[in-house]
């Protein structure tokens, strides 16, 4: 079997409407850090980079939304 492969996504690959929030986003960030102890996993970084994305999505659809 073969081992999953990150498939990174381009920010701008979220659907609208469909992102959570920042702080949603955020605390789960900072959940899977503490989880993790302070040093990832090479499955724990995919999952890390994939909420970065989400993150920044959604912090763009609140600067988008306030303007």
């Amino acid at each position: 079997m073969l081992a999953p492969r990150l498939v990174r996504m381009s920010p701008d690959s979220v659907i609208p409407g469909s992102v959570r929030s920042a702080a949603e986003v955020n605390e789960q960030i900072r959940a899977l850090w503490m989880r993790a102890g302070g040093t990832l996993s090479s499955e724990e970084r995919a999952e890390y980079e994939l909420l970065v994305v989400e993150w920044a999505a959604a912090i763009r659809a609140d600067i988008i939304e306030a303007a």
